[in-house]
């Protein structure tokens, strides 16, 4: 007969689930990415890692070898990803009208925690104004 409540062995351990790691583009505001850095987000510009002229695939390739989710602007990521047919890096794509770096910064605050586990899984994310749409990767 099965015991019943947890296993005894595991009582007082707990998992450690590592924070999410997201490469900016270049068109997202160092502001932005400074003012999530100070909330605790694990970001880095991608300036700190490739070349300013770095191409987007280029920028996918790295991401997805170091387990970064990409944050842009660019709706050029969507479209390699889908020809890419890969199911990794995970990409968040922002159209809002207004591109100030404080607007830009609340709206990532605000969505990014309610996302978090469609990132981990593997997913293309666009954030609009008003509305967030995920789909999951591989795009067919």
């Amino acid at each position: 007969m099965g015991r019943l409540g947890p296993d005894p062995r595991t009582i007082g351990l707990t998992m450690r689930i590592t924070p999410l790691r997201f490469i900016a583009d270049m068109n997202i505001s160092p502001l932005t990415v400074a003012a999530l850095a100070a909330d605790g987000t694990e970001i880095v510009r991608v300036s700190s890692l490739l070349p300013v002229n770095a191409s987007d695939a280029s920028i996918l390739n790295l991401a997805r070898e170091q387990g970064h989710v990409v944050i842009t602007q660019d709706m050029d990521f969507s479209s390699l990803l889908a020809l890419g047919g890969h199911s990794q890096p995970s990409l968040v794509t922002l159209r809002l009208l207004n591109t100030d770096p404080e607007v830009v910064t609340e709206r990532l605050r605000q969505v990014l925690p309610q996302i978090e586990a469609a990132l981990r899984r593997g997913c293309a994310v666009t954030i609009e104004d008003h509305a967030v749409r995920i789909r999951q990767l591989p795009i067919r």
